[in-house]
């Protein structure tokens, strides 16, 4: 039986990975704000300029991958401290190369943090207030207090821990590779740099929020899951429960990852044993809600709060309710869901809970089935296609230091000076838009990548990936109902490289006994691993 759940969950993810990779050679999904604003765009694809894109992508990748297999002679202490401190150095300069302001909620948690640090004020939880309405954003507030406290009280203090952050998830990229693959099969360097030198992951730490972090942490639970699994050793599902716990409480999808755990933990009951599976479940379970639970007895013991900060808190239907949108197809709504909450309930949970449910339930009566698929449809496909995690506004920023660029607004994404990178990528530039474009085309490839893993996987009955198929999964589920952005899918991008890299190396394997393999000199060394 589990064999069976582990295949369908394979093929179910497959056929997804499909609809991405056919449908982007008929639209493409773009985010480009100095071109369209904050909007999310479906134009009609141009193939001929995809196809070329994807074929010198797999051609560089595979040059790359020739000289990374190269430093698999050399040790781990060695290889992994010079790659990740490579990286390190690439980030430190993007971060001054493009220094990027806070805009919108990174600006709002940032001046909040500084309220709190210098004023002792935390009238924000009153009604009205930023964290009334969202409360789980006091993580990231606090997070940015304490740092401020410590360190010098400045943007790079931030940028630099994210980059730390960053870091990590790009270790546990390999250490999650090393699990799945086996130790046994010796080090692997390939991915490492590969997550090393991830564009999207080189200019997320210029963003003040929680994705990095959430991401570092979320990705570390996962790695200890699989450990315990292969292991037994119940320390290490303690370790993922702690993670798992303050990844979630940075970011909130953390729910995700606990079902997705749980699942794999149980389709592996045989092997772990029923009491310990249960045992492992039970500290999932019980820590997960901790650090929610700690913040809210804390903010009561101090007198910031009288009651718990969420008792009042904008309710999960509003985002809901953004989800279901047939003009923008579940991205942001441009403060209608917000005003619902603000004005019509005046800022009280339950009431606008009631009236989001009602303006839920007009939005699916009034629209044709015909609609609902069409809205669906562009949703996971815009979402899941776009590429950039939005780091054309988010990483490089888009208006000058005197905000006087094309476009610029108060959520384009300024910059503290001007540099000869931030003219390189002045409103939509060949840079700007061809960067985008080779990061689309990479996306779509790792798509296509991963579908390989997942189908090579099935025919030899070989399902060690399947705890990543569940997190992605999920995922998908849960945006196809909640409001999107690309950026949103973040902490599942660690997941994509692995599989991706591994289809890659499947793909190479079979290449190697072909006309086209023996001319290419792919070496037969490459076998699918199990």
């Amino acid at each position: 039986m589990p064999q069976v759940l582990k295949k369908s969950f394979y093929l179910i993810l497959t056929v997804f990975f499909g609809l991405f990779v056919v449908s982007s050679f008929f639209v493409r999904a773009e985010y480009n704000y100095a071109a369209y604003g904050d909007n999310p765009i479906l134009n009609t694809q141009q193939p001929i300029v995809l196809i070329l894109l994807m074929i010198v992508l797999f051609a560089l990748a595979l040059v790359g991958y020739r000289f990374c297999r190269k430093l698999n002679r050399y040790r781990a202490t060695l290889v992994v401290p010079i790659v990740l401190g490579a990286s390190l150095l690439l980030q430190l300069a993007l971060i001054f190369l493009l220094p990027r302001l806070p805009t919108d909620d990174s600006q709002t948690v940032l001046s909040l943090a500084l309220d709190m640090l210098y004023r002792n004020d935390y009238s924000t939880f009153d009604a009205g207030g930023y964290l009334h309405m969202f409360p789980f954003n006091f993580s990231t507030v606090i997070y940015l207090k304490t740092l401020l406290a410590i360190f010098p009280d400045n943007y790079v203090t931030i940028k630099v821990f994210n980059i730390l952050f960053s870091l990590l998830t790009t270790f546990m990229i390999y250490l999650i590779h090393r699990e799945l693959v086996g130790r046994e099969k010796g080090n692997d360097y390939v991915v490492l740099a590969l997550a090393a030198f991830y564009v999207p992951s080189l200019l997320m730490p210029n963003l003040i929020y929680n994705d990095v972090i959430g991401t570092a942490l979320l990705t570390s639970a996962i790695y200890f899951v699989i450990r315990f699994v292969k292991t037994k050793r119940f320390r290490y599902i303690v370790f993922a429960a702690v993670l798992l716990a303050l990844g979630n409480y940075f970011r909130g999808i953390g729910t995700l990852i606990l079902i997705a755990s749980a699942i794999y933990i149980l389709l592996a009951v045989r092997k772990i044993g029923i009491r310990r599976s249960l045992l492992s479940l039970l500290v999932l379970g019980a820590l997960f809600n901790v650090p929610a639970w700690t913040q809210n007895l804390s903010l009561q013991a101090t007198g910031a709060t009288e009651e718990s900060a969420s008792a009042n808190s904008a309710p999960v239907y509003m985002w809901l309710n953004m989800g279901i949108n047939l003009e923008r197809f579940g991205f942001w709504d441009n403060m209608e869901s917000y005003r619902i909450y603000q004005n019509e309930a005046d800022y009280d949970k339950a009431e606008s809970a009631e009236l989001y449910k009602a303006s839920i339930r007009e939005k699916l009566s009034e629209a044709t089935p015909g609609e609902l698929i069409g809205m669906y449809y562009k949703k996971l496909v815009w979402v899941w296609t776009e590429g950039t995690y939005q780091i054309d506004r988010y990483g490089i920023g888009n208006a000058s230091s005197s905000g006087r660029s094309f476009g610029a607004s108060p959520i384009s994404g300024s910059y503290s000076y001007d540099t000869w990178l931030t003219k390189l990528f002045e409103g939509d530039s060949a840079a700007r838009s061809g960067l985008l474009w080779v990061l689309y085309a990479s996306t779509i490839s790792m798509y296509a990548l991963a579908a390989a893993r997942l189908l090579t996987g099935i025919r030899a009955r070989r399902y060690a990936e399947v705890l990543l198929v569940l997190v992605l999964l999920g995922f998908i589920a849960f945006y196809l109902l909640w409001e999107i952005k690309s950026r949103y899918l973040y902490p599942v991008y660690p997941l994509l490289l692995i599989l991706s890299y591994l289809g890659f190396k499947d793909t190479l394997a079979l290449l190697a006994n072909t006309a086209f393999g023996k001319r290419l000199s792919l070496d037969k060394e490459e076998e699918i691993h199990g």
